[in-house]
C-alpha cells in the first residue's frame, strides 16, 4: 500500500493529470471549487467521512449556496477521493447526501410580449452593433458567450442561419496560489451546444446588407478583429434596458423569452430543445412547461368531455 496522503497532496496530483483531458475552462472551474471550499474544509484529512460532507453541505446551504453549486462541489470532491483511492493513496467512503426538500418555485423571468415587440422595433429604428446583439439574442435564444464569439462568417444569409459553434468566457486561474483572470475563446459547453439556428424574417433583413460589406473574421457586437467580453456587454445591455425604461431583466432572460414565445406558439418540445442547445429535452421541459391556469381548465373540461 502507498504511503497515505491528505486531500491538499492528492488534489495537487490530481490537478496535474485532470489538465491533459479536460477543457481549461472547465479545469478552471474545478479549481475555484477546491480552493475556495474543499481545500478550507477538508485540506488537511486523509479519510472523509459521510457525516463531515453532509455537516458541510448543510453549512455551505446555510451560506447562501444554492444545491446546484453544492452539488457541483460534491462532484469534483468524488473525482479527487476516487483517484486518490485508486493510487491508495487515501480511502475513499462512498456517501449518500440528503439536500432538504426544496419547496421554492422556481420563476424564470421574461419579457412580455409588449415589452419584446417595443424592446426589438426600438433596435430596428436606433440600429448599432451592440444593439444587434440584443436583437440576436431575442429572436435565437443563443447565450451571452455565444453572441459575443459570433464573428460575420457565422452569419449564413445565403441559408438564413446562424452557425453557433464557439463561446467567450473570462475564467478564473489559480496558479502557485496567486489568482488571475483570462478570457478566453472556446467551443460551447456541450456538443448540442454547437448547432444552426433559423433566422427570422426580419433578422434576415436587417443582415443581409452589412454581410455583403463586412470583413467575415470579426466579431458581430463590434464589427472589429476584437470582441467585446460578456461582463462588458452585460452592463451594456443593463444601461439600454434602463433607457427604455424596461423592468430589470437579466441578461439571461432574453433567453427565456426566446423559449417561452417558441412554447407559447405551441413549438414542440423537442424543436425548442435543440434551438436552445440543452444536452437534453428534460431541461427545456423543466424549465419552461409549466402549463398556466387556462391550459390547466382546458385539460379537466376535455377530460371530463370524453366521460359523458
Amino acid at each position: 500500500m502507498n504511503e497515505q496522503k491528505t486531500l491538499a497532496e492528492v488534489v495537487a496530483l490530481w490537478k496535474t493529470d485532470k489538465k491533459q483531458y479536460v477543457k481549461k475552462s472547465s479545469f478552471s472551474a474545478y479549481v475555484l471549487l477546491i480552493e475556495n471550499h474543499l481545500l478550507p474544509s477538508f485540506g488537511e484529512q486523509n479519510l472523509i467521512e459521510e457525516a463531515q460532507v453532509q455537516a458541510f453541505v448543510l453549512q455551505k446551504l446555510a451560506q447562501g449556496l444554492s444545491q446546484k453549486t453544492i452539488k457541483d462541489i460534491l462532484i469534483v470532491l468524488k473525482m479527487v477521493l476516487k483517484f486518490g483511492a485508486k493510487h491508495q493513496w487515501l480511502t475513499h467512503l462512498p456517501f449518500d447526501i440528503q439536500f432538504p426538500t426544496d419547496r421554492e418555485k422556481y420563476n424564470i423571468e421574461v419579457l412580455s410580449r409588449a415589452n419584446q415587440k417595443k424592446m426589438m422595433l426600438y433596435i430596428q429604428e436606433h440600429f448599432t452593433f451592440r444593439n444587434l446583439g440584443v436583437y440576436i439574442c431575442l429572436s435565437s435564444g443563443i447565450r451571452i458567450g455565444e453572441v459575443c464569439a459570433l464573428t460575420w462568417e457565422d452569419i449564413d444569409t445565403e441559408n438564413g442561419v446562424i452557425n453557433v459553434s464557439k463561446t467567450i468566457q473570462r475564467i478564473y486561474l489559480v496558479e502557485d496560489g496567486l489568482r488571475k483572470t483570462e478570457l478566453i475563446l472556446d467551443t460551447p459547453k456541450t456538443k448540442n451546444s454547437i448547432r444552426e439556428i433559423p433566422m427570422s424574417r426580419d433578422l434576415l433583413k436587417m443582415l443581409k446588407p452589412f454581410k455583403k460589406i463586412v470583413n467575415p473574421s470579426f466579431f458581430v457586437l463590434t464589427n472589429d478583429a476584437k470582441p467585446t467580453e460578456p461582463r462588458t456587454y452585460r452592463a451594456y445591455y443593463k444601461n439600454l434596458m434602463k433607457s427604455l425604461n424596461m423592468p430589470e431583466l437579466k441578461f439571461h432572460g432574453l433567453r427565456h423569452s426566446f423559449a417561452t414565445r417558441c412554447i407559447e406558439s405551441n413549438c414542440d418540445y423537442k424543436t425548442v430543445s435543440v434551438l436552445l442547445g440543452h444536452s437534453n429535452i428534460t431541461t427545456t421541459l423543466n424549465l419552461y412547461v409549466h402549463p398556466n391556469l387556462e391550459q390547466k381548465k382546458k385539460a379537466i373540461d376535455q377530460m371530463f368531455k370524453g366521460l359523458r
